[in-house]
């Protein structure tokens, strides 16, 4: 038996790939907008009182930029159908939803959504890949 590539053993592999490729370059464009604009102006964002997890204004935009411009990086090795851009790219979605969670009093609906956006950029590499039940 020959062995097949990806595509040919599930058509909806190719289409999570770049579901989550394309997730993956829209969250890490937030991320360094909303990084650049903190460190822009540092008065944009505005915490909450008493925040356990308080950071600087211009600390947090920096983790955004650069946490940005490494899953938008993730993302084309996600395009490239590397197993390593798979790896890294659940990896970096779940880093960025902890990072977008402690962003939640600064900027609370934006950061639920890439949550939700990071959650999905999870399972769709999670399922790509994987045969469909019955099929050898």
């Amino acid at each position: 038996m020959t062995q097949r590539t990806l595509s040919a053993q599930h058509p909806a592999a190719v289409g999570f790939s770049v579901l989550a490729g394309c997730l993956m370059l829209l969250v890490g464009a937030y991320h360094a907008i909303a990084g650049l604009v903190a460190i822009i102006d540092d008065d944009f964002y505005v915490v909450t009182r008493n925040y356990t997890y308080e950071f600087d204004t211009s600390a947090w935009g920096w983790i955004h930029l650069l946490s940005g411009v490494v899953v938008m990086a993730a993302a084309f090795g996600v395009f490239a159908a590397r197993a390593w851009g798979r790896a890294i790219g659940m990896i970096l979605a779940g880093a960025s939803a902890v990072e977008s969670f402690f962003f939640i009093p600064y900027y609370p609906v934006w950061s639920i959504v890439i949550i939700a956006l990071d959650v999905i950029v999870i399972w769709a590499l999670a399922v790509y890949g994987r045969q469909p039940s019955g099929q050898a």
